[in-house]
């Protein structure tokens, strides 16, 4: 049986949490920001829980 390849672009985006769940970054929170409001800001710079729909990818990590 051939090994499975692991996706090295989910492992670098998201990070995964002891129970498998898999935390990611918001969008749009890297330039213009100046016309972004501080409670937009803040509510970007918060992580996003994902469901284990990423499991199959990194089979390995």
């Amino acid at each position: 049986m051939l090994k499975l390849k692991t996706r090295k672009s989910i492992i670098k985006r998201y990070k995964i949490t002891g129970t498998r769940l898999f935390l990611r970054k918001h969008a749009g929170k890297t330039h213009l920001l100046v016309k972004k409001s501080k409670s937009r800001k803040r509510r970007l710079s918060k992580r996003i829980c994902k469901i284990k729909t990423y499991k199959f990818m990194i089979s390995y990590s």
